[in-house]
């Protein structure tokens, strides 16, 4: 196997099979930033998951809330949004088959 040169973008120095320069300490390696670069956004998905399941909608925190009331209206709102999003989805798929021909 040959080395490889590879040329700093940020110094210009030449260094041979490495993945950080060895002038200036800039990661040169595309190997490396490319993982680096899926980490990061491994790590994005992860945030984002916990956030939606410690942030819940507006329906959802009424539904677990500990007075009946409350909980019986979380219920109700849940319930017509699911039928909202119901009827909308049949409408939309009704004017796509309608569009198709």
């Amino acid at each position: 196997m040959g080395s490889r040169m590879i040329k700093c973008p940020k110094c210009g120095v030449f260094n041979t099979d490495r993945d950080y320069c060895k002038n200036c300490n800039t990661l040169i390696s595309n190997d490396k930033k490319r993982e680096l670069k899926v980490a990061a956004e491994k790590q994005k998905r992860i945030n984002e998951a916990i956030y939606t399941s410690e942030n819940p909608g507006f329906a959802e925190r009424l539904k677990k809330h500990p007075n009946l009331l409350y909980s019986f209206v979380g219920w109700v709102l849940y319930s017509v949004i699911s039928v909202v999003s119901i009827i909308g989805a049949g409408l939309a798929w009704l004017i796509a088959m309608v569009a198709a021909g």
